[in-house]
């Protein structure tokens, strides 16, 4: 039974690890909501962005990497970056 204690913790380890990474979206900017702090995508994607997140600064129309996490459901944006 001691035998699988540890390959049964490294694979448990490994799993953990591997959830916490963030994910990544690219696309093309639909709208922008600065009073709810949102980004909006061409796929219909919504990212909700920190509070201090000047959006008015995006323009619909620009092309963007996000990266975001999943919290309660949402789509909680780290870095929206402009690659055009």
């Amino acid at each position: 039974m001691n035998k699988l204690t540890l390959p049964i913790a490294l694979v448990a380890m490994i799993t953990g690890v591997g959830s916490a990474f963030a994910a990544q979206a690219t696309g093309t900017i639909a709208s922008m909501d600065a009073m709810a702090h949102t980004v909006t995508l061409d796929d219909g994607q919504i990212y909700e962005v920190a509070a201090d997140y000047d959006v008015s600064m995006m323009k619909a129309g620009e092309k963007v990497n996000v990266t975001f996490d999943i919290s309660d459901g949402k789509n909680m944006a780290t870095a929206v970056v402009v690659t055009e």
